[in-house]
């Protein structure tokens, strides 16, 4: 494997392992603050440590004109319509419910890729992410393979999952002509204006009369840093190299990383059942990249040049 094949797919595997955690994250953030507190004090953190580190490094873009709009609508999907999905969500249903339904975008995204972009969907990558899934199930539902959850949960968090495709779709259009450090800083700060005003009419009050909770705000802190900086920027990176459906093959990890972290950290336990859940996504992730390497490479020299022009 090539050096730049190994940092696209540890970029791609380190967005999954740290939003992986933001499930985690977010039931701890909720014992001291609301939904929408918890985002937009994450977004605003994230936004302001991303923008330092841009500026510090000589590296932070204004967009052009003509791309403001494609920046509003990126913004609009992820975070706004993303967060607002997830994190009701997760008031309903619990943290593995919601990792299975994220594990959901890698079957639609390549609907998606293919009909804006045309990027190549094969049979194998289908098997892999159909094979993969399976293994998800296993680990998140019990022996009966019994779904209880509550549809108004599911339903929220299903929203996350258009939003997230929709972005990715976005996304694409931004990476060849911005570096990753201000698509993030960006898409951060539109997102705070986003929520300001949901946040100052639904929230603030009750953010205002609450003590301050040590224990809550450093999970946001955490939220801020590691889910809304560092896996975003991986997953820029995974983009960039990859490709939106390779990409996103790896958010198949996703339940896979919260069930374990679920045993660390919540102490919970984890069956044969889940074990072999776990080999079998990790066998279909394998699947989904396999590929025959000379078209392979002609197909991504003509997708690396697009993005670079300019």
């Amino acid at each position: 494997m090539k050096n730049k094949d190994f940092l696209a797919y540890a970029s791609a595997l380190g967005a999954a392992f740290f939003w992986s955690f933001s499930f985690i994250w977010f039931k701890i953030a909720y014992l001291g603050y609301d939904p929408i507190t918890v985002v937009i004090f994450r977004l605003a953190i994230s936004a302001l440590l991303i923008s330092v580190i841009a500026w510090s490094l000589k590296r932070f873009q204004l967009p052009a004109k003509k791309d403001i709009w494609l920046f509003v609508l990126m913004s609009f999907f992820e975070p706004f319509l993303y967060f607002i999905g997830e994190s009701y969500g997760l008031m309903y249903i619990s943290s593995t419910v919601a990792a299975v339904i994220v594990a959901t975008i890698p079957l639609f995204s390549p609907i998606a890729a293919w009909f804006f972009y045309r990027e190549q969907v094969r049979w194998m990558n289908v098997a892999g992410l159909l094979f993969s899934f399976v293994g998800v199930g296993l680990v998140v539902l019990n022996g009966s393979f019994r779904f209880d959850a509550s549809p108004l949960g599911v339903g929220l968090e299903s929203m996350a999952v258009l939003a997230a495709i929709s972005y990715s779709i976005v996304l694409r259009n931004l990476v060849g002509r911005y570096n990753t450090l201000s698509i993030i800083a960006w898409q951060n700060i539109i997102g705070v204006v986003m929520f300001l005003p949901v946040w100052l009419g639904i929230e603030f009050h009750e953010f205002t009369s609450k003590p301050f909770h040590p224990q809550a705000f450093r999970a946001i802190v955490f939220l801020a840093v590691f889910a809304s900086t560092l896996g975003f920027v991986f997953f820029t990176q995974a983009i960039r190299s990859l490709g939106v459906n390779r990409s996103n093959t790896f958010i198949n990890l996703i339940p896979v990383f919260v069930a374990i972290l679920s045993v660390i950290i919540l102490k919970d336990s984890l069956g044969i059942q889940q074990i072999i859940g776990i080999l079998i996504v990790v066998s279909g992730l394998f699947l989904a990249q396999l590929r025959k390497r000379r078209k392979a490479d002609a197909f991504e020299a003509i997708e690396v040049s697009t993005q670079r022009k300019g």
